[in-house]
């Protein structure tokens, strides 16, 4: 009796989140995070400050990528969430006497809060208006901050006495504040990882490619850009925060800067928009240029922009996109990877 032939069944091919790259990067991430964490028993105190800056940064630029380069939104006006977190410091432990360190939590709560209310008045617009209405709204609370005594109206106000009575010891106190500064860093990466890797994070992907074709699949496209205005909010008024711990002195003219948008801009820029890596490596870059720069004022500047416009038009993917080139490479497990070793043995194994 003949035997009927067999028909091979095609095995799945396998879909991985780790690949080599993203393992290594971990790795990476890891090591760097213990190196960072023992920095200050190594270093003057000077540059352990300076290194808290970058932190700010890197924050800073991390959540304005989050709200542009994932939710598709440009804001000029991120800096009122810088103001808002510093002045809530000033708030609390300026006036109220609660202990700094612990307020910073609490002012990146209340930024979330008041971004709330703000999404509703700046959704309306879109484009270029929703870029300038963010600026709008930033220069109504500067001009609104100007004009409270309680917190120093335009003169600004010092928090120095409040935090030296908290924290007396000038040298733990710059440590503990470079410590925040590296676990709000920390903090800030793994929530990105984890919001782009959510439903959540697959649907700000089809919002910022095709918002019409996402509304018509089903995607919530208001309620998932409103979720990312309020996180970065939340993000850069944790950051302000720490600004105000690290200076111990705020005026509503720095703090309220557009340059901080400018900044923020140039970093995700410079380093990669869409990406995670992206706004570390651009904040690293813009820091280290600040610091041999910055003394020459307006040229300093002028040459930040000259920069951006060139990587714009020639490496529209900034550095990271350079580094990781067509394979798009990914330090953090954010997407999906075919195994294609085993794509090749369920190919071979079908072929039989």
């Amino acid at each position: 009796m003949p035997t009927r032939p067999t028909t091979a069944i095609p095995l799945a091919p396998q879909i991985r989140r780790f690949t080599p790259t993203s393992v290594v990067g971990l790795a990476v991430f890891c090591a760097l995070a213990i190196v960072l964490a023992i920095l200050p028993y190594l270093i003057p105190l000077g540059q352990t400050s300076q290194l808290t800056t970058l932190f700010i940064y890197i924050v800073i630029a991390s959540a304005w990528n989050l709200l542009a380069g994932y939710g598709g939104m440009v804001s000029i006006g991120q800096q009122a969430y810088i103001g808002l977190g510093a002045y809530s410091i000033v708030t609390l432990v300026g006036l109220a006497g609660l202990n700094p360190i612990l307020s910073i939590p609490i002012a990146a709560l209340v930024c979330a809060i008041i971004a709330l209310p703000i999404s509703y008045l700046v959704f309306r617009l879109v484009g270029g208006y929703f870029a300038v209405g963010t600026w709008v709204i930033s220069e109504i609370l500067r001009l609104t901050t100007m004009r409270i005594p309680a917190v120093g109206a335009g003169n600004g106000m010092s928090i120095q006495k409040a935090v030296t009575q908290a924290l007396p010891d000038r040298d733990l106190r710059i440590a503990i504040t470079y410590w925040v500064g590296l676990a709000l860093v920390a903090l800030v990466i793994v929530a990105i990882v984890l919001l782009v890797r959510s439903k959540l994070g697959l649907a700000l992907t089809a919002v910022r490619d095709e918002p019409i074709a996402a509304a018509t699949s089903g995607v919530n496209v208001v309620t998932a850009r409103r979720v990312v205005f309020i996180v970065a909010a939340g993000l850069t008024g944790a950051a302000g925060a720490v600004l105000a711990v690290q200076t111990l002195n705020v005026l509503p003219t720095s703090v309220y800067s557009v340059n901080y948008a400018a900044f923020m801009i140039f970093m995700v820029v410079i380093g990669g928009v869409g990406s995670i890596e992206g706004p570390i490596i651009g904040a690293a870059i813009f820091w280290t240029l600040e610091q041999f720069l910055k003394d020459y004022g307006p040229a300093y500047l002028i040459g930040l922009g000259l920069l951006a416009i060139v990587m714009v038009l020639f490496a529209p993917g900034g550095i990271w996109g350079l580094i990781s080139g067509k394979r798009q490479a990914n330090l953090f497990p954010i997407g999906y990877r075919l195994d294609r070793k085993a794509k090749a043995e369920a190919d071979g194994a079908t072929a039989k």
